[in-house]
């Protein structure tokens, strides 16, 4: 009965062993055979597999093994009815059609009787669904069922389910070499990726490389590369990685039940969309209907195969599927047009950016600088076909409707959408009037969760975007947030030049607030500059801007800022400032301003040669972190806790911290915090007799800061190298940090 076993079987060995675990054995309690579902996308072996299962089974099923092909998914065929099903298996029994009974009721019976006795195994081969496969189970404990089907059949109660995922490389390597008889082919070979590690383009691969000799590996690897054309490529004779992904489509576009024609046109979008994973919010306002149709549609793709569930509410389809959905957009079958669809994205997220802005900004003249102009060009009338967001009248909430968030909403909606939003404006933004937009609100949430590269490459394309679209304060906002992300990684002179730009722009834009804040920052990068008497003149005009405005946070900036420059000349005066700074934010209630106020306290302490009293501020002000996070104030309040540790002796706290904060600005990719934290722990390797792994820190901490505007450390990483390389004894430490 069974059809021969597949050639060139290869992997899986490890759900092979589970599957044919499962199905040795004697049922369960209650003598129910064991039912196993083996699942996946088109071409990903499961018929191979439930072949090789079965077969290896043999001699545990002696009385015979069934096979029906259900054609749930088969190209050109219509899937077997469970009468015609359970017509072939009685047929296969020896039963004669005339003796076969016509209710189905009575033949499922029929069939059950006759299996009951004895120790078959059947294998439904390519099931469409549970109910297509209820009536064609055994009874006796002796049997055994394979299904296979597209969907994991979670209708079918009782069953084991084996969803199967694309070959490891290795393995995606060694069937391309078994079957196509070419040397040297190995898992980093273009082709076992181009062929998206699944079963069946390998073979078709493998096949195309053992029929034309002169077709050499690399050559089909250009093929599959090139733009819009593997799919193309991925035929021969009766074997298609398109026809297989055409059934499961041909069905949603053919049917009448609103999941399916929504799944069809989801998978039009998605193609006409190419972003890493898909949310639900996101596809109700692309397809222009309540949530719970979008993620009734997201979830009959899944059910078909064409979409995997990588995480709760997040899609994604396999690279291969993506070709051919994006082939399903470009033919218009769902009536898509790519531009309108990327746009109504990058409306959508520009409009949750905002949410994540008002939720994680706190009141105060720079949350309305922001916000400027923002809700005026959201509110305006869209022409991408998405939907007004007024929904579709069957309940739920509205078409891709964005609603107020709370703190942690927000950052988890940024965590699971930066992704997506990176590719949304890289690929689709560069000349859209919203990408600016979009950027300016999102920046809060990267700048507080220290999202450093990503912010910068999200401004740099916002700076292009503006200028192609000619929003001079859209060009002149991200002009700003550029300055700040040079300076937080330690270039300032590059920071400088980029705030210039700004000030111009503000000045023609009268916009004075922006002016003033500009003016400030001005005055920060200069002292970072050590052009302390430059630094001191922008930081007067700031204040006396600020009074202008009658702004106390502004005042209250401006003053830690000038503190900042003090602290070179004279600690006592800059804490002074700090102080006034404090005052005013805690009359404010602005936890920014307390937080930062506390730890330029701690580093005017430090400045003194008082590391217990620095180490109080920066307790105090780690203590507010946890009620605003922001990682560059964080940052700066854990390098002077790691100081103030080293230099009250406490070493093994020191260490601790300090490894802390390395762990902290790696996963954040913040090379210039991981630079000075690395110069800090070879200070406390060295102390403790390290020195070997001390000089690799500082190695690694000047490769880190050279060139950055943190030229006092970088001056003493020179000199501690060099001491070293000439085999100095006792390197002096220097405890200035």
């Amino acid at each position: 009965q069974l059809p021969p076993s597949p050639p060139h079987f290869t992997g899986r060995t490890d759900v092979t062993y589970a599957l044919s675990r499962l199905l040795a054995g004697d049922g369960d309690e209650e003598g129910t055979p064991p039912v196993a579902v083996v699942s996946g996308m088109a071409g990903v072996g499961k018929s191979a597999l439930a072949l090789h299962v079965a077969h290896g089974l043999r001699e545990r099923f002696p009385d015979g093994q069934l096979y029906v092909n259900l054609h749930g998914a088969t190209p050109g065929m219509t899937p077997l009815t469970p009468d015609q099903a359970l017509a072939a298996l009685l047929r296969d029994l020896g039963v004669e059609p005339q003796r076969s009974p016509q209710h189905p009721d009575a033949a499922s019976a029929l069939l059950r009787s006759l299996l009951a006795p004895t120790r078959t195994l059947m294998v439904l081969d390519d099931a469409a669904t549970a109910a297509q496969v209820r009536p064609l189970l055994p009874a006796g404990s002796g049997c055994a069922v394979i299904v296979t089907s597209r969907s994991p059949l979670a209708a079918l109660d009782g069953a084991g389910r084996f969803p199967l995922e694309p070959l490891s490389g290795r393995d995606s390597a060694a069937l391309l070499r078994a079957v196509s008889g070419r040397a040297g082919l190995d898992a980093g070979h273009p082709l076992v990726e181009l062929a998206g590690r699944l079963p069946l383009a390998l073979r078709i691969v493998a096949a195309r490389l053992a029929a034309r000799r002169a077709l050499t590996p690399d050559a089909l690897a250009e093929l599959l590369a090139a733009s819009d054309g593997r799919l193309h490529h991925l035929e021969h004779d009766d074997l298609s990685v398109r026809r297989s992904l055409e059934v499961a489509l041909d069905a949603l576009c053919g049917s009448e039940r609103e999941a399916d024609q929504d799944a069809a046109a989801a998978l039009a979008r998605i193609g006409a969309l190419d972003l890493p994973t898909y949310g639900v919010p996101l596809l109700a306002r692309l397809l222009g209907v309540a949530e719970r149709r979008a993620e009734a549609a997201l979830d009959r793709l899944v059910d078909v195969a064409l979409l995997d569930e990588t995480a709760y509410g997040r899609y994604a389809p396999h690279d291969l599927v993506r070709d051919f959905a994006r082939e399903a957009a470009r033919q218009n079958g769902c009536g898509v047009m790519g531009t309108d669809v990327a746009e109504s994205a990058l409306h959508w997220y520009a409009e949750s950016a905002l949410q994540s802005l008002l939720a994680i900004m706190p009141d105060g003249l720079d949350r309305v600088d922001r916000m400027r102009g923002v809700v005026e060009r959201l509110s305006a009338p869209r022409t991408d076909g998405s939907g007004d967001g007024s929904g579709d009248g069957s309940g739920g909430r509205a078409a891709g409707a964005v609603s107020p968030m709370t703190t942690d909403q927000a950052f988890a909606w940024g965590d699971t959408e930066l992704a997506n939003v990176i590719a949304v404006a890289d690929r689709y933004g560069r000349s859209s009037a919203l990408l600016p937009v979009l950027v300016r609100c999102i920046f809060s949430y990267l700048k507080r969760r220290g999202r450093l590269a990503e912010a910068d490459l999200l401004t740099r394309l916002a700076v292009t975007a503006a200028r192609r679209t000619g929003d001079r304060e859209g060009e002149a906002q991200a002009l700003t947030d550029l300055a700040g992300l040079n300076y937080v990684s330690g270039r300032s002179g590059a920071a400088l030049e980029r705030i210039d730009e700004a000030l111009v722009l503000w000045r023609e834009l009268d916009h004075v607030s922006c002016v003033h804040r500009g003016v400030i920052n001005r005055g920060l990068l200069l002292e970072a500059l050590g052009r302390y008497d430059e630094a001191a003149e922008a930081l007067r005009q700031s204040m006396d801007l600020a009074k202008a405005l009658d702004d106390p946070l502004s005042e209250a900036f401006a003053l830690s800022n000038l503190g900042n420059i003090y602290e070179h000349t004279d600690a006592r005066a800059a804490i002074d400032c700090h102080k006034r700074s404090l005052a005013i934010g805690e009359a404010e209630g602005h936890v920014g301003v307390r937080q930062e106020a506390h730890c330029d306290i701690g580093y005017s302490f430090l400045a003194l040669g008082e590391p217990a009293a620095a180490l109080t501020h920066f307790e105090e002000s780690l203590r507010i972190h946890d009620e605003a996070e922001d990682w560059h104030n964080e940052s700066r309040v854990r390098l002077g806790t790691v100081r103030a540790l080293r230099e009250l002796s406490r070493t093994c706290d020191a260490v601790r911290e300090c490894d802390d904060l390395l762990d902290r600005a790696e996963a954040r990719a913040d090379n210039h915090r991981a630079g000075l934290a690395r110069h800090q722990r070879g200070l406390l390797l060295y102390a403790d007799g390290h020195v070997e792994e001390a000089y690799a820190q500082w190695e690694a901490a000047l490769a880190a800061l050279d060139g950055t505007d943190s030229s006092e450390v970088v001056g003493e990483l020179k000199g501690l190298l060099a001491a070293g390389s000439e085999g100095a004894e006792g390197v002096p430490v220097p405890q200035q940090g």
